[in-house]
């Protein structure tokens, strides 16, 4: 997650730049609460103390509310399609959703 939490400070970062800064908190869609629950408890967990930089850097971007955890299904998760093997109902789903179509339907 804080590689994810990075590369979204860095996009940020850009837009700003190029005079595209958000005006509301940068989603980042996480299907693990567990993950999540760690991010945003701020007492430190015996089982988590490796993590204490990385769930600090963490914890700062979210309470300055710069980037926002919601919680998804992992039907839902996009990112699923390029990352796991996916059975045809949830891999049509997903192309749907990206605005992706079969190059080789008839039209």
């Amino acid at each position: 997650m804080h590689y994810a939490f990075t590369e979204l400070s860095r996009l940020k970062i850009l837009l700003i730049e190029l005079s595209f800064g958000p005006k509301k908190p940068m989603m980042l869609f996480c299907d693990n609460m567990t993950a999540i629950e760690v991010a945003n408890n701020p007492v430190q967990h015996d089982r988590t103390k490796h993590v204490e930089l990385d769930r600090n850097y963490i914890k700062d971007n979210l309470d300055s509310s710069a980037i926002e955890v919601p919680y998804t299904r992992s039907l839902n998760q996009l990112a699923d399609i390029i990352t796991h093997a996916a059975t045809i109902g949830p891999f049509y789903t997903s192309l749907s959703k990206l605005g992706m179509c079969d190059i080789y339907a008839s039209t």
